[in-house]
């Protein structure tokens, strides 16, 4: 038995390489597979035809940036209501400063002689963040109502002079009214425009940028539509929130106020989708997936438990919630999930 024992620990050196070089014969190597995920995920991305482009980020390593059909991540494209994420950051970045008290402080005595004549008594009652979370009880400005909305003199005006349909903290009134309220809001009390804020503010993020910006009559900047970003941009934006709000060792956003964000407070009545402030909550794959929306399928998805960030933009001139371009884009991100997650979770860095 001893020599059996001896015989087999003299030839285990010569029998492990061997043992080895077979295991790697058989099975294929991580980055084999991520190549071969990766070749699935664009394929997929190239048939949805309103997709325009498309970024997929992992602990800060871009692992896809792909445009379609002549489009690249470089060019600007009009991000529309996924810029009510950014309205959202801004405030966050307001209180954090002492600019704004907090979600809990009125909006009616920093809007004062913007109010109607004979208001509402109801309108003493909305808060900032009831702005932040679609929950102020205003007849929504979107929708149908937008281009009548716009056409007013005075939007902010208009806004405030919406019938109440529900109570201030009720059910979920999605209305990009609330967002430029907001707007208004910000640029009175800093004194400076919203433009100039998001320059200043998000100057540590590289390739963040936004360009051309529509104005209401007043000049306010329009809180949480017809903004232009790039796709590299957005992806910036959504990497300080995947980042818990830093740049390097600079906090350019509080990390509570992230997840104050990111808590869901109500539920959309068109889908299934939950609503904190400014960021759409949903579940794919088993994963907490954050993301801003924009008309037409611009979307931000950020992952934390993947340290997943992923951009995609859309034909700005297309709906996307009716005709099913939404739910396609989530079905795409539920396949990054799930046939990148588990993998680029244990891939070893370049």
């Amino acid at each position: 038995m001893k020599e059996i024992l001896i015989i087999a620990l003299l030839s285990l050196p010569q029998v492990l390489p061997a043992v080895s070089a077979l295991a790697q014969m058989v099975q294929p190597s991580e980055p084999a597979v991520i190549d071969t995920s990766i070749k699935e995920i664009l394929q997929r991305a190239a048939e949805l035809e309103p997709l325009e482009t498309l970024i997929v980020s992992q602990n800060g390593e871009i692992l896809i940036e792909e445009g379609f059909r002549g489009h690249t991540t470089a060019e600007q494209t009009n991000i529309k209501s996924a810029s009510k994420s950014i309205i959202s950051a801004l405030v966050g970045i307001a209180i954090d400063k002492g600019i704004l008290e907090g979600p809990d402080q009125k909006i009616a005595p920093l809007l004062s002689d913007k109010l109607p004549n004979d208001p509402d008594p109801r309108l003493n009652e909305i808060t900032i963040g009831h702005l932040l979370s679609m929950q102020a009880g205003l007849e929504r400005t979107s929708g149908p109502n937008y281009g009548r909305w716009v056409l007013s003199r005075d939007w902010v005006r208009t806004a405030l002079s919406q019938p109440f349909v529900d109570d201030p903290g009720a059910g979920m009134l999605y209305s990009t009214g609330n967002t430029h309220l907001l707007s208004a809001i910000l640029t009175r009390e800093s004194g400076r425009s919203t433009l100039a804020l998001a320059r200043e503010w998000f100057e540590p993020l590289e390739d963040f940028a936004i360009g051309g910006w529509e104005r209401d009559p007043q000049g306010i900047y329009l809180g949480g539509n017809q903004m232009a970003m790039s796709p590299k941009s957005m992806l910036a934006f959504g990497e300080l929130y995947r980042n818990g709000g830093k740049v390097g060792d600079q906090q350019v956003i509080s990390q509570e106020w992230i997840e104050a964000s990111w808590e869901p407070r109500t539920r959309s009545v068109f889908h299934d989708g939950r609503y904190g402030y400014g960021w759409f909550i949903e579940d794919m794959a088993g994963h907490r997936v954050n993301y801003a929306w924009g008309y037409g399928g611009q979307m931000i998805y950020v992952v934390p438990s993947l340290d997943l960030t992923v951009v995609m933009t859309s034909a700005e001139d297309q709906p996307s919630a009716r005709n099913g371009h939404r739910d396609d884009l989530h079905d795409l991100m539920t396949e990054i999930i799930k046939s990148l997650g588990p993998e680029l979770q244990h891939a070893p860095r370049q």
